[in-house]
């Protein structure tokens, strides 16, 4: 089957532990990905808490989880910017662990942090791919018609339970 999704996150998997990225395969088979669960197999633990207004999500170290991270995330958001930041913030452990101090990192609603913009963009990419999996969502939209299709980005957002700006943009129409 032809790829209509390109995985924008391609060579940052090569960064990813060879364990770690076989727990994750497991889990971006299906739509719509749990999250929740995958970060629990990762030995992530994550929590929903209040959090102020222009905060989405944190990760930070604890010596309470098997990985030694907990992910909290925003509870007064929706659900599918939750599950967007659980992935966020699981890109973050894939791939920037070694950079998370002890204060953590805090993501804004605009996944801004102070790891910079290029580590933002490796976690938003990560983040995409784990919730959107290029091939399975290559698989849908040809199945409903292709991009052109009337009501494509709502029925994909409701099938991988994203905003429909997230599809949007993993599609490429952003």
């Amino acid at each position: 089957m032809e790829t209509l999704v390109r995985d924008r996150a391609g060579a940052l998997w090569a960064k990813v532990d060879q364990a770690e990225r076989e727990i994750v395969e497991r889990f971006i088979g299906q739509r719509p990905v749990k999250v929740g669960e995958l970060a629990e197999a990762l030995g992530i633990k994550v929590t929903r808490s209040p959090m102020a207004p222009r905060i989405s999500g944190l990760i930070r170290r604890s010596a309470a989880t098997r990985s030694g991270f907990e992910i909290a995330v925003n509870k007064y958001e929706m659900p599918e910017r939750q599950r967007f930041t659980v992935a966020h913030e699981i890109g973050h452990y894939l791939l920037h662990r070694n950079d998370i101090g002890a204060e953590g990192v805090v993501d804004s609603i605009m996944y801004r942090s102070n790891l910079g913009s290029r580590k933002e963009t490796e976690a938003n990419q990560i983040a995409s791919a784990i919730v959107m999996p290029a091939e399975i969502l290559s698989g849908d939209l040809a199945e409903l018609g292709g991009l052109g299709t009337p009501g494509i980005v709502e029925e994909l957002a409701e099938r991988y339970r994203v905003s429909e700006p997230a599809m949007r943009i993993r599609l490429g129409m952003s």
